[in-house]
């Protein structure tokens, strides 16, 4: 992804959530997985209220990178990702202020699982 993309997209959202007041944690993301991400929800940990956020184009599997501003307070995230291959990985517990989030490719899985639970692969920014 270009950092023009990225850019745009950051300043967007910084433009968004400054109007409503509400402070902005970035979750920068790299998608090492095979397939493109085409969804990316949030939610707080242990809960099952997963909002949106909007991608803009599809992040590249392979090491496609992008920032994401998030608003709220909180540093804690249960992360959903969707693949273009329609299956989905769930992060449940990241703290996206300390560390960057790397997916990683999607591990095998039972016949009907589309959606598989990892655990946390962030890494501290360098």
């Amino acid at each position: 992804m270009s950092m023009i993309r990225t850019l745009v997209l950051a300043m967007s959202l910084i433009g968004t959530t400054a109007l409503a007041g509400e402070p902005v944690r970035y979750l920068e993301l790299s998608n090492r997985a095979h397939d493109s991400l085409i969804a990316l929800e949030v939610a707080v940990p242990g809960s099952n209220d997963f909002r949106s956020v909007p991608l803009g184009t599809p992040l590249r599997g392979g090491g496609d990178a992008a920032t994401f501003g998030l608003a709220g307070e909180q540093c804690r995230y249960a992360l959903r990702f969707t693949f273009i291959n329609g299956r989905s990985m769930l992060y449940p517990d990241v703290d996206i202020c300390a560390y960057r989030v790397s997916i990683r490719p999607v591990p095998r899985v039972h016949r009907n699982e589309r959606e598989v639970q990892v655990a946390n692969t962030a890494r501290k920014p360098s």
